[in-house]
């Protein structure tokens, strides 16, 4: 562990049109940079998302051949900095796909990948339908990524109400979590601060969270509001509901801290589990 370093959620607002959102993307990047930033993480589907009534368009590529991950492997190289992508379609066989988060270091290597292990199957009370599983093909392993200052843990958007995946990643030794996601701004407005600061809460890390913002048609729109939150639950930098980006000073001292005084990581006992209960019968 080092000292401090700065970290940036990028927030756009990505087209079907994948140069386009490349573009809007790489400048946001270049200004974060600019800003002092060592770590850019951008959002879920970042480089192409369009909604419409019986379709997602998400831009699937094999990943060799994907433009955005080599645009953006040549940025981290020229900028120097450490890049996180949110997230990228890469196809993972007859009409199926990985939602994979790279983090790219700054020679442009890949460093780590990570598809996305829960998916979005939900029906809201606005009449807003999701099947990812539908269309995606679900990781299996949390991963774990060191980066020179601390050690990061990632995941993707809907992973975020699945706290066992974080107490796994933070018992392993993840300080920053970062939650990439295009959150749908119905659930975004509801649960997305109480679920992420939850989660920094819980585990004693630093979470950062990049957002997509803005209406992507089909009736469908992502909330925005980056977020940057501490180790004790306090919002560092939050993106409001437009595109830009945010910064803040990510210390890793401050997660030894926070768990110092509530070790709860250290205090897991083991418990039996209730036996599953019949629904009670009702007489008429």
């Amino acid at each position: 562990m080092t000292g401090p370093f700065t970290a940036a959620c990028i927030q756009n607002e990505a087209v079907a049109d994948m140069d386009a959102s490349i573009a809007a993307a790489t400048e946001l990047v270049r200004a974060a940079r600019g800003a002092g930033a060592e770590l850019i993480c951008l959002p879920e589907y970042f480089s192409c998302y369009k909604a419409a009534a019986d379709a997602v368009i998400v831009g699937p590529r094999a990943e060799p051949a994907h433009p955005a991950l080599a645009h953006f492997q040549a940025l981290a190289e020229e900028l120097g900095a450490w890049l996180l992508l949110g997230s990228l379609a890469i196809t993972a066989g007859p009409e199926r796909i990985f939602n994979r988060s790279y983090l790219l270091a700054p020679d442009g290597a890949i460093a780590a990948r990570y598809d996305k292990i829960f998916l979005f199957d939900v029906d809201l009370a606005s009449g807003e339908s999701y099947r990812e599983s539908a269309l995606i093909e679900p990781g299996g392993r949390a991963i774990l990524a060191p980066l020179p200052w601390a050690t990061l843990g990632l995941s993707i958007c809907y992973d975020l109400r699945f706290p066992q995946l974080y107490r796994v990643l933070a018992q392993a030794g993840a300080e920053v979590l970062t939650v990439p996601a295009a959150f749908t701004k119905t659930t975004g407005a509801a649960h997305w601060h109480l679920l992420l600061r939850a989660r920094a809460i819980e585990t004693g890390c630093y979470v950062i969270a990049p957002c997509q913002c803005g209406d992507h048609g089909g009736g469908r729109a992502t909330y925005g509001h980056s977020l940057i939150v501490d180790p004790w639950g306090r919002v560092l930098a939050d993106g409001g509901a437009d595109p830009g980006f945010v910064t803040a000073e990510i210390d890793p001292a401050e997660v030894a801290k926070a768990r110092r005084m509530i070790p709860s990581l250290d205090h897991d006992r083991p418990f039996a589990a209730p036996e599953a209960r019949a629904p009670a019968v009702r007489s008429a």
